[in-house]
């Protein structure tokens, strides 16, 4: 599906209703309409627990997943490549009950990378998000890195 055509409020319905996201417990609470701004938790269920009676790991990061990209593809517009790079967990504490994750995408960020890659430069940048537990607690710390390059003129 074109990304033109799909807009916040939709790809929250679909993410919600998406396989992996779906039987993993993961629920987008919130995506912004100007793709500014999204909220994920990962609820607690049987079937998504570890052998210690935890959150996965995988599940703590698939929850992170897609996020920066999909709004920074969608805050830049069609003029742009966007794409995961790399993504790196560091887990904090044991996740266990609903925990939950934010995304913010600051204007200030989308001026510099639209000031570094003027020219047809790529632009590497990490983006963070802190997974949190019902008290406020860090669970994990998920950083991703995007490659963006504004698409030649024609």
């Amino acid at each position: 599906m074109r990304r033109s055509r799909l807009n916040a409020r939709a790809l929250r319905r679909l993410l919600n209703v998406w396989p992996p996201f779906l039987f993993s417990g993961i629920h987008v609470a919130d995506f912004a309409d100007d793709w500014r701004h999204a909220r994920v938790e990962l609820r607690m269920r049987p079937w998504n627990r570890n052998y210690v009676g935890t959150h996965f790991g995988g599940s703590l990061f698939a929850m992170t997943d897609p996020f920066w990209m999909v709004m920074v593809m969608h805050a830049l517009g069609s003029d742009y490549i966007v794409w995961d790079k790399a993504g790196e967990i560091e887990f904090i504490k044991p996740g266990r009950g609903t925990v939950s994750a934010r995304f913010d995408l600051e204007d200030g960020v989308l001026d510099a990378i639209r000031t570094t890659t003027a020219e047809g430069d790529k632009h590497l940048r990490w983006f963070e998000t802190t997974v949190i537990d019902a008290a406020g607690d860090p669970v994990a710390r998920v950083r991703k890195q995007l490659y963006v390059r504004r698409k030649p003129m024609r």
